[in-house]
């Protein structure tokens, strides 16, 4: 043993050595219960302004590693110093969040950074169940849990007809997808029959969801839009004595008062000149879809009566003279419908642009709305869809990175986000219009599709059985 103590070392071993000494001396300094309150600052070498200013600009995808190093670390990446000076350095990163649903009815949320390609779980979302309410003596919610449904509107609407047993029986379903300030939000929805008005906050900031100000109304189903930095709710559904009933109100949440206030309700004009009293109470108008565009908020509206919907237009709320107008004839006409009750459409650049399921089960066309000539166009002819006739919503919309995504799956269930090439495809000769489009097949210069290559997937992951369900994409920059 002494011999081999004395054996010769040579000065890179004994670097190795000392460096390997260091370190462990340094773990186990680290897990001395005397280390934090004996070296207080975050980086031990460095000032704590210096070191705000390092971890505030490190991707976001990295925090939820970050804050494992140490309890310091952890109140820093938390805290809203490190926000406050990202918002001031103007760092903001566009995130995509999807809400898929398990095969037993579990709703999950995954986070995407498109730069770095990584997802991120999210913790799960507790959603509202009510207990009978003459029951338990209580007017509010009594118990929460994870569950979504596989109920989908068209079950709601069937409501509408008499069916009222099945909705007594309705687990928690219909609740609505916002984002505002750096935050996402669950609104309202409906629990054995009851529409909620509650309202669940994800801060990723703290990666937690809180509860915050209850909606004035309890609604489900409906749809939402961020304008001026405020999120606008209108529409659903709710349940009164004699089942549903279709929503025409609307209201607005500030998130820096946290305070909602109602806004006026939707008038639903071209709803009130049906020529029969019948038509009237058979048809239900029902908001089909919202999205900020040009300042104003655009509504498209459908009147019901399973199975049958049809499109009334729509209308469009200015929040500078706080009132409704109808929406111009060529937008509300000719605005592509996904499904009964939804309809898919995304403003990037300024641009709106919708998502048209052709009749064939494996592709669909991106359209353009152009205000000037109050028409849709057809930018893009084919988009690579698959058939999922089970699923509630087979393929998602959104605008994130300044490019247009369709969020779909494959046959393989992967999840796939595709980026369109919309830059070096457009062009007028390529623009075809709705009209000219739906007579002719909805034909484009295939010729140039084939030379272009318009999609690209940017990223996937396999969810397995999951269905999507809804999707939003925001930025998180500064403190809340």
């Amino acid at each position: 043993m002494g011999s081999l103590l004395s054996l010769p070392v040579s000065r890179s071993r004994v670097g190795d050595l000392s460096e390997t000494s260091q370190v462990e001396a340094s773990k186990r300094l680290r897990m001395s219960p005397n280390y934090h309150d004996e070296n207080p600052r975050l980086i031990s070498s460095l000032p704590d302004e210096i070191s705000l200013q390092i971890l505030a600009r490190l991707p976001r995808i990295y925090y939820l590693n970050v804050k494992m190093v140490s309890r310091s670390w952890k109140a820093a990446i938390t805290g809203p110093e490190i926000y406050r000076l990202r918002k001031e350095l103007g760092i903001t990163e566009e995130w995509l969040y999807i809400l898929t649903k398990v095969e037993e009815d579990k709703l999950l949320w995954y986070a995407l950074d498109p730069l770095s390609k990584l997802w991120q779980r999210l913790p799960p979302m507790p959603n509202v169940v009510y207990e009978d309410e003459s029951r338990k003596g209580l007017s509010g919610f009594c118990m929460w849990n994870v569950m979504g449904t596989s109920i989908k509107i068209a079950d709601v609407i069937r409501g509408w007809l008499g069916r009222r047993d099945a909705l007594d029986r309705m687990p928690f379903c219909g609740g609505a997808i916002g984002a505002v300030d750096g935050c996402l939000y669950v609104l309202g929805g409906l629990s054995r029959a009851s529409a909620m008005n509650c309202v669940r906050r994800y801060d990723p900031c703290v990666n937690l969801w809180q509860e915050v100000s209850s909606m004035t109304t309890g609604r489900a189903f409906c749809k939402t839009s961020l304008l001026n930095n405020k999120l606008y709710v209108v529409g659903g559904v709710s349940r009164d004595r004699g089942g549903l009933t279709p929503l025409q109100s609307a209201e607005v949440y500030d998130p820096d008062t946290g305070i909602w206030t109602q806004v006026p309700s939707m008038p639903f004009s071209k709803a009130q000149i049906l020529p029969t009293a019948f038509l009237a109470d058979l048809l239900k108008p029902i908001a089909t879809g919202m999205t900020s565009y040009r300042g104003r908020l655009c509504v498209p509206q459908s009147l019901y009566s399973w199975p049958f919907f049809v499109d009334v237009g729509g209308e469009i709320y200015d929040p500078e003279t706080n009132s409704w107008v109808d929406m111009p004839a060529g937008m509300g006409e000719g605005w592509p419908a996904k499904q009964a009750g939804t309809k898919l459409s995304v403003v990037v650049n300024g641009e709106l642009y919708a998502l048209d399921p052709s009749s064939s089960l494996d592709d669909g066309m991106i359209k353009i709305y152009n205000h000037q000539e109050d028409a849709w166009k057809v930018v893009i002819g084919k988009v690579p869809l698959h058939d999922f006739a089970d699923s509630e919503s087979p393929y998602l919309l959104a605008g994130f990175l300044g490019k247009l995504h369709v969020i779909t799956k494959d046959v393989n269930n992967d999840t796939a986000v595709l980026q369109a090439d919309l830059q070096n495809h457009m062009s007028p000769s390529s623009l075809t219009s709705s009209s000219a489009a739906n007579s002719a097949s909805q034909k484009v210069d295939t010729s140039v599709e084939a030379e272009t290559d318009i999609w690209k997937v940017i990223a996937s992951k396999n969810f397995g059985a999951a269905e999507l369900v809804s999707c939003q994409v925001f930025a998180c920059a500064g403190a809340k």
